[in-house]
């Protein structure tokens, strides 16, 4: 599978999309670095193979990859609740990233447990009658995952369907391969009083698992960008604007798109409309109170964290908040994209590992950032030196030039003394995440001797 390269003047670097077990997306205005960002510019090609073991071997496999120790309830000072707004992203994180500001690294791994929890419930067995869906009822869940004391309850399964269509001949292939709707993640909302207070408000969760079956391995390989349905766009004169001024609208990923708002038949709701009728039933619930949203996921489950987001903003506009934590995700939409997830006032937060592949595709992304490089345009286009401008506007309006979108946590698993060598997968891996979030402390002093309690024993 050959991928897109990036093309930078000076900060971006590309490699092949390769996935390990758990996968896959992010965004908002410029991207913003809290380290030197690693620089090359290559291109490759990449397989992987699928092994499916035994039912106790995947379960074995599973507890060793994603047996984390639960956070306590009250995982970071009274502090946050008095400064919340700032932990969800109002001022972007200004000032707690670089030094990685404590309360935040403590939230940013609370959030991480949550993406590690729709991993666990999820059956990953092949041979079992209940394979891609969840393992768990809602009121058991987070126990049944190590997870006893969040102060949340889940209130809804999620399912994400593939839009791809099937082949006549998918009746002889195995019932795994031509599984379209999968268990997803879940929708969590904060119950415990203490918790409320020591967050300062309520909170949603909203929590997506990566790339697992194999019509989602399918779906990320459709990296060209699509238009937004007009259901998701809030103004909807943002697209005559957009063509009026001879620019395209916004646009993301068909397959991360496709995942979102793809339903096998009218029985079966798609990801998108989950995701509405369950926020909006909770809003009339707790009408009147400060609520935020918080949208977090891993690789493919980071994208769809974006696009949750993106379109929950759209249609509830009443959200006291809306941000998303992501970890390892792609590329997910055109610079119109990011512009409109800006206006919208949802913030991201996007941690990312610059040894991981993963966060490098798909397409191309033009640095539209202030270097030495290029300069930035007074109506927030951008320019590379010595690039005539009829190319430029070519490349802006392909269909596989996408935008870094959101503030950027950047880590590298160089910076950890535990991890030995750089591995593709291990890159990817949650838990590797993880370990480097616990780990940072700032660009100047990259990793603290503590940090070692999120590596397992493979």
């Amino acid at each position: 599978m050959t991928l897109f390269t990036t093309i930078t003047p000076l900060n971006n670097h590309t490699s092949p999309m390769l996935h390990h077990h758990h996968h896959h997306g992010s965004l908002t205005t410029a991207t913003k670095t809290t380290r030197p960002m690693c620089i090359t510019l290559i291109q490759q090609t990449a397989t992987r193979k699928h092994s499916y073991s035994s039912h106790d071997e995947t379960l074995r496999k599973m507890e060793r990859m994603m047996n984390l120790p639960s956070p306590p309830l009250s995982s970071s000072s009274e502090k946050v609740g008095k400064r919340w707004k700032e932990y969800q992203g109002i001022r972007n994180w200004d000032g707690l990233l670089d030094p990685l500001d404590d309360n935040l690294r403590a939230e940013i791994l609370r959030y991480g447990h949550f993406v590690e929890a729709a991993y666990k419930s999820f059956e990953f067995d092949p041979s079992s009658p209940n394979y891609a869906n969840c393992r768990f009822p809602k009121t058991t869940l987070f126990e049944r995952c190590g997870l006893p004391n969040t102060g949340y309850k889940v209130t809804k399964h999620l399912r994400a369907t593939s839009g791809i269509q099937l082949p006549n001949w998918i009746d002889k292939a195995p019932s795994w391969f031509g599984t379209q709707s999968s268990y997803v993640g879940y929708v969590a909302v904060c119950d415990n009083k203490e918790e409320i207070k020591r967050l300062g408000r309520r909170d949603v969760v909203i929590a997506f698992r990566g790339t697992t079956t194999c019509l989602e391995w399918l779906e990320n390989l459709r990296a060209n960008l699509t238009l937004l349905p007009c259901n998701m766009i809030k103004e909807k004169h943002e697209q005559n604007v957009a063509n009026n001024n001879g620019n395209t609208g916004p646009m993301v990923e068909s397959g991360f798109l496709s995942l979102y708002t793809s339903s096998v038949n009218s029985s079966l709701m798609s990801l998108q409309e989950m995701v509405r009728e369950e926020i909006g039933r909770i809003l009339q619930i707790y009408d009147g109170e400060p609520l935020s949203l918080t949208v977090t996921g891993h690789s493919l489950g980071a994208a769809l964290a974006t696009l949750a987001a993106y379109d929950a903003r759209a249609a509830f506009p009443k959200l006291c908040s809306t941000t998303v934590i992501s970890f390892g995700g792609p590329r997910v939409g055109n610079r119109s994209f990011r512009t409109s997830l800006d206006k919208q006032g949802t913030k991201v937060l996007r941690i990312v590992n610059c040894d991981d592949v993963i966060t490098k595709v798909p397409g191309f992304v033009f640095d539209d950032v202030k270097n030495s490089g290029g300069d930035v345009a007074n109506n927030g286009g951008f320019h590379v030196a010595g690039l005539p401008s009829w190319i430029q506007k070519r490349a802006e309006e392909a269909p596989w030039m996408y935008s870094e979108v959101g503030e950027e946590l950047r880590l590298s698993s160089r910076d950890s003394p535990y991890l030995k060598g750089v591995n593709v997968a291990t890159c990817h891996d949650l838990n590797t995440y993880l370990h480097l979030v616990d780990g940072f402390v700032s660009s100047t002093c990259p990793f603290r001797s503590t940090a070692k309690r999120f590596l397992q024993q493979r």
